[in-house]
C-alpha cells in the first residue's frame, strides 16, 4: 500500500489535473481525495495557488481474481 502524500497546486491547476500530473491518479480517485479534504470542493474549479491536497493511501485490493484476457482473433 502506498503512503499518503500531499500535493501542492500550481497557478491555474484544477483538481483532476493536479492529481494526474503529480500523483498519476485518474477520475476514479477524485471521490477518495475529496472525502479526505473537507472544503476542497468549495474552493472552486481552479484551485488557489499553493493549495495543499492530501491524497490518502489507496485502499488495499479486495483479492478479486483477475480474469484472463480473451482475444477473438489472433
Amino acid at each position: 500500500m502506498a503512503a499518503a502524500q500531499t500535493l501542492i497546486a500550481r497557478q491555474g491547476d484544477k483538481l483532476d489535473q493536479l492529481l494526474w500530473r503529480e500523483g498519476g491518479l485518474g477520475p476514479g480517485d477524485l471521490t477518495r481525495v475529496l472525502d479526505a479534504n473537507p472544503g476542497l470542493a468549495d474552493l472552486g474549479v481552479i484551485l488557489p495557488l499553493g493549495t495543499r491536497v492530501l491524497v490518502p493511501s489507496a485502499p488495499e485490493a479486495t483479492g478479486t481474481p483477475v480474469l484472463p484476457l480473451v482475444q477473438l482473433w489472433s
